[in-house]
């Protein structure tokens, strides 16, 4: 029986020390799986951080171009690259700045932990972002108000607005410019405004080189309330401006040149839309000012084809 039980033991701590050996053979390719599970799966995290630096910094540097103001593009990058990137070991950006597109390139390096097993420390990790931008193709206004081409001449001279002055624009009269009549601001029988997209929604949907109808109320169009425009009190919105018109009436069409940029600031008509007491008596007007400005919805698309009337829309393409 002692015999028996001595053989058990040895053979026990035999299989002990192949166990041991089996086990350091093993562990090489053990660490070489978690570099593989934990280390990848860190370097993609890093990525994705880093991708939406780059996004940031190449909408940032777009949004800045479109208006005309590139300013200091690698600082403006570089602080967006900081700001959702963070690690003060990240590369400075790189920029390739084109008419209507930047692209900015993000690295940093991202040590591994279980990979030095294998004899990788660490891997470079980047990310690439473009935009792209131009002025808008069309899209959906969240007003359906057009302006003339004579009107928005008239206030900014032909050239890209630059100023804050406020005007006040008669429907279907005249405006401080002097911009009146079928050749300029409205079609016989209309009053500047088009039909919606719906009998329960404000908003019209248009493009450059088309024609769109014209709504015969002196009101506001149908499916607009006041809530709607008192939304927009203090907000840009991009409008459509045109540049023809046929018909009359309820068969009234005003063809689209391209898009503008204004702030309402003010508007006054009849009954329930007396919003802030632009104008009075028996007129109906809006106000507000011509700008620069760029879209950041995704409620119009961009076309290098289109005028440039200070109307802009930035996309990351990239």
């Amino acid at each position: 029986m002692q015999r028996l039980t001595a053989l058990f033991r040895g053979r026990l701590a035999d299989e002990r020390g192949a166990a041991a050996v089996i086990f350091a053979l093993l562990l090489v390719p053990v660490l070489g799986f978690a570099a593989i599970a934990v280390d990848i799966g860190s370097l993609y995290a890093e990525r994705a951080r880093l991708q939406v630096a780059a996004d940031a910094a190449a909408l940032a540097v777009a949004q800045d171009c479109a208006r005309g103001t590139c300013g200091d593009m690698q600082a403006t990058a570089q602080a967006l690259v900081t700001a959702n990137a963070g690690g003060a070991d990240a590369a400075p950006p790189v920029l390739t700045h084109n008419p209507t597109s930047v692209t900015v390139t993000g690295s940093t390096p991202k040590e591994h932990w279980f990979a030095p097993v294998i004899g990788h420390d660490s891997s470079l990790v980047s990310a690439t972002a473009t935009v792209a931008w131009g002025a808008p193709g069309g899209g959906t206004a969240a007003l359906p108000l057009v302006f003339s081409w004579c009107e928005w001449s008239a206030q900014t001279g032909g050239a890209l607005p630059s100023t804050t002055t406020e005007r006040t624009i008669y429907l279907p009269k005249t405006s401080e410019t002097g911009c009146t009549g079928p050749s300029h601001n409205f079609l016989s029988g209309g009053f500047g405004w088009l039909n919606t997209d719906g009998a329960s929604t404000c908003q019209a949907t248009h493009r450059v080189g088309g024609w769109f109808g014209s709504e015969t109320g002196n009101n506001p169009s149908k499916g607009c309330d006041p809530g709607d425009l008192d939304a927009l009190l203090g907000r840009t919105v991009l409008l459509p401006v045109f540049d023809q018109t046929r018909g009359g009436g309820s068969g009234g069409e005003y063809h689209v040149f391209g898009y503008v940029a204004f702030k309402l600031t003010g508007y006054y008509f009849a009954g329930q839309y007396k919003g802030t007491k632009a104008c009075g008596g028996s007129d109906r007007c809006i106000r507000g000012y011509f700008t620069q400005f760029v879209e950041p919805s995704d409620a119009f698309f961009y076309d290098s084809t289109a005028p440039s009337m200070g109307a802009f829309i930035c996309r990351l393409i990239r």
